[in-house]
Parts: structure tokens; C-alpha cells; sequence
């Protein structure tokens, strides 16, 4: 079989997509290595400083179910030069913050920004692609989320160790400034697709919803665990207000997101891989640092360091995109989980040491970026062009929730274990369960590479 040519106009709009995707995801893994820094510089305990990433998770999820609506009612052009502009914004503010107070607000607005583009990226991407050789494609655009967690540790200990804390701010700027003169110039006008009218009802049930179960599960880690009244109150609060949202969208004729989608066996099968994805990359990303600094006892810069063979590992992995195209997503995904979990058991099994880890993490990140390539290409086949935009909220929504979920679960393991080798363990050895667990889900995944269908548009805007 040959390999389809891909549109030189196609691939150059997937290369500006990439530029504006790498500011937000390369910011959070900076701020991430930051907490004392900011702790020590505003004042404050580390447990206040905390909001500064929490305001951002809770914005982004807030944001993310209109995003949608929002591409398809002013187009998907207008909301992603929008939103870089919000992320810019929201930056240069947080670089200029006087108190922990203002820094957390502006964060939100970064949160804000970063929460409309993530989906409508996707959506801009499927579109433009017709359906054709998605798989390449979303290896091109997901390269940011590839190279962030890479570079974003290694960066930010060096700002931090000659800059102020305001440069992981700073540096996004000139990022962004790239991104939006190559998004003017270079994402196509779309036409705008028919939009009811916005669903209100149906966006005050799921945003406190999404933002409620964020809250209640980033408030895990805290003292006293997941039993205590601020992550038991909110949690329930978000399920009473989210399943309220999904009774009331089935029985609405426009609703905010079309959840009648998960009646495709296909789309049901990746939202399930999406939220257990979130959770085993999340999570991976949320242990791997501790384990480093913790049971290694490696600083900042050196931690980034030992973590770089998983990021070139995702790198290898691009080729997963071609092989998807080729085969369907369901054998690329089922080698992927299994690849994972067998790379995670040196973690879970104590034996990750020396040469051991960077052989484990080269092939953990493979097999997770393959997983995720895979999973996103199997999202939209069969999907028809009014349905794309509700599918990239969704699986987006349902990633960012399994994040959440685990990185809160893998918090309460390392909180109650007697020994911390120990705790890092069991966290591990759950982790590369639930991966082996998601192989079952998997196997509802097509096969076979879906049939083209005809063109959504071209990278230039027509049909």
C-alpha cells in the first residue's frame, strides 16, 4: 500500500497549530517545578501557592464544554486567534503579579485561553483534513504536548536558578507573539457552521460541574486525605450537576454538547481510552519528577534530565501516526497499553535504577504516545462534520477529568504509605494495572483503517 501524499498547504497549518499549542503546554510544566520558588518569593506556604495551578485546571475546565459551540457559532479561525490572545494576555499579567491573590487570578485567565484551544485545534485539524490521513496529522500538531513535558523541567530550572519566577511567565510571550502573526496569516477562514442558540441552562449545569469534580480532586493530596469535607462536598456537588447536564442533553433538541455520540461504539470505546489515558499520562507525569527527587534524591535540572528518554521515546513514536492510518487504531493502541504497563513495572517492582530507568522510560513514552495518537484518530471516524466539534470537546473534557482523577488517587497512595519507596510502588504497580486493564476497552476500537470519505474542506478553506 502506498502512503497518501499529504497537502503541503495541510501539513504548513498543522506546523502553525503546533507553534500555538507549545506556549500553554510548555507554561504548565514550568510552573510546575516552580512551587517553592514562588512560595519563597510572595511569601506565602506552599499550600496557598498551589492555587496558582489549581485556578488554571479549574478555568480550563470551566471553558472547555463552550468551546464547541464557540467554533461552530463564530468559527473555529476567530476562536483560536481569540484565545491565543487571552493566553498572551493572561501572561503578561502574570508576570507582572504583586501578590499570590493577583497571580492566581490572572492564571485563570491563562486557564481561560488554554481551555478553548485544546479542542478547537483538533477540530480545525479534522476539518481541514477531510478524514484523510488523520493520523499523521495529529502527530504533527501533538509534537508540543511531546517536547513541553521534555523541555519544561529542564527550562524552568534554569530560569529559576539564574531569572525571577516572573521569566516562566515572560517566556511565553515571544512564543505567542510567533503563534498569533502565524495563525493570522496562516489558519484559513471557515465558514461558520449552523449554531443553535447557546444552551445556558445547560452550560450553568456542566461548567460548576467539570470545575466542582476538578476542585474535589485536587484537594486529595492535601491533609487528611479524600475523606475530608473539601473533597467530598464538591465532588458530589459536581456529580449531582453533571448528570443532571447529561439527563437534560438527551432530551434536549440543541444541546451544548451532542452526547448522543457515545451511541457510536467507536466513539464510546476512545472516550473511555481517553479518560483512562488521562489518567496513566497524568498521573506518570505527577509521579515520575517526585520519584526522581524523592527515592533518587535528584535535584530540578537533573530530574528534567533523567526524564528525557520518555520524551524522545513519544518522539519515536510519531511513526504510529502512519501505521494508524494503515491499519485502524485498535492494534496500534492494544501494542501501546501492553508496551506501557511493561515499562512502568520497573517503577512498581523497585528496580528502576541506573540504565534500567532510561531504557523503561524511552519505551514508556513510545507505547503512551503511540496510545494516544491511536486513540485520538479512532475518536472521528464515522463522525460526520457537525459532529467533530462535540467530539473534540468531549474526549477533551473526559482526558482532562482523567488527569485530575489520577493524579488525585496516585496522591492519596504516596500520602498514606508507611515508606516512601514503598508508596511509590504500589502507585506505580496501580498504574501499570489500569493500563493492562484498558486493553479490554481497546478491543472495541475499529480494526481496520476507516474507508475515505469525501472532503470536509481543504487546508485552504474550500470544499
Amino acid at each position: 500500500m502506498t502512503k497518501e501524499r499529504l497537502d503541503p498547504a495541510l501539513l504548513r497549518l498543522c506546523g502553525v497549530l503546533a507553534v500555538g499549542a507549545f506556549a500553554p503546554l510548555l507554561d504548565s510544566t514550568i510552573v510546575s517545578v516552580a512551587v517553592d520558588a514562588l512560595a519563597d518569593d510572595l511569601g506565602v506556604p506552599t499550600t496557598t501557592v498551589q492555587w496558582v495551578s489549581t485556578a488554571y485546571l479549574l478555568t480550563f475546565a470551566m471553558v472547555m464544554p463552550v468551546s464547541g459551540w464557540a467554533g461552530n457559532r463564530f468559527g473555529t479561525r476567530r476562536v483560536w486567534l481569540g484565545a491565543l490572545a487571552v493566553f498572551s494576555v493572561g501572561s503578561l499579567l502574570c508576570a507582572s503579579a504583586r501578590s499570590v491573590e493577583s497571580l492566581v487570578l490572572f492564571r485563570s485567565v491563562q486557564g481561560a485561553g488554554a481551555g478553548l484551544m485544546t479542542p478547537v485545534l483538533q477540530t480545525i485539524v479534522i476539518r481541514a483534513s477531510g478524514g484523510r490521513s488523520v493520523g499523521r496529522l495529529i502527530a504533527v500538531v501533538s509534537l508540543p504536548a511531546l517536547l513541553g513535558p521534555v523541555l519544561g523541567p529542564v527550562f524552568g530550572g534554569l530560569l529559576l536558578g539564574h531569572l525571577s519566577w516572573r521569566w516562566i511567565f515572560y517566556v511565553n510571550l515571544p512564543v505567542c507573539a510567533l503563534a498569533l502573526f502565524l495563525a493570522w496569516r496562516g489558519v484559513p477562514r471557515d465558514r461558520r457552521q449552523r449554531a443553535s442558540r447557546l444552551d445556558v441552562v445547560g452550560l450553568l449545569l456542566v461548567c460548576p460541574g467539570l470545575t466542582g469534580l476538578v476542585y474535589g480532586l485536587s484537594q486529595c493530596g492535601g491533609g487528611g486525605g479524600a475523606g475530608q469535607g473539601r473533597v467530598l462536598l464538591p465532588i458530589a456537588a459536581g456529580v449531582v450537576l453533571v448528570v443532571a447536564f447529561v439527563g437534560r442533553s438527551l432530551r434536549s433538541s440543541a444541546p451544548l454538547i451532542d452526547l448522543r455520540l457515545f451511541g457510536l461504539r467507536s466513539f464510546a470505546a476512545t472516550s473511555v481510552l481517553m479518560f483512562a489515558g488521562g489518567l496513566t499520562m497524568y498521573g506518570g507525569m505527577f509521579l515520575l519528577p517526585l520519584y526522581c527527587q524523592l527515592v533518587l534524591d535528584k535535584g530540578v535540572v537533573a530530574t528534567g534530565l533523567l526524564l528525557v528518554p520518555q520524551g524522545v521515546g513519544a518522539l519515536a513514536a510519531r511513526g504510529a501516526g502512519v501505521l494508524t492510518d494503515r491499519i485502524g487504531p485498535r492494534p496500534v493502541v492494544v501494542t501501546g497499553l501492553l508496551l506501557s504497563a511493561v515499562a512502568t513495572w520497573p517503577f512498581a517492582a523497585s528496580v528502576a535504577e541506573g540504565a534500567v530507568i532510561g531504557v523503561a522510560l524511552f519505551f514508556r513514552g513510545l507505547g503512551m504516545s503511540a496510545v494516544n495518537l491511536a486513540v485520538t484518530v479512532g475518536a472521528y471516524q464515522g463522525l460526520a462534520d457537525s459532529q467533530v466539534a462535540d467530539a473534540s470537546t468531549t474526549t477533551r473534557i473526559l482526558q482532562q477529568l482523567g488527569g485530575s482523577f489520577g493524579i488525585a488517587t496516585l496522591a492519596v497512595l504516596l500520602q498514606r504509605g508507611d515508606h516512601t519507596a514503598t508508596a511509590f510502588a504500589h502507585a506505580f504497580g496501580l498504574t501499570a494495572a489500569l493500563t493492562v486493564c484498558t486493553v479490554v476497552v481497546a478491543a472495541l476500537l475499529p480494526g481496520r483503517r476507516a474507508p475515505a470519505s469525501a472532503p470536509l474542506a481543504t487546508a485552504d478553506g474550500r470544499t
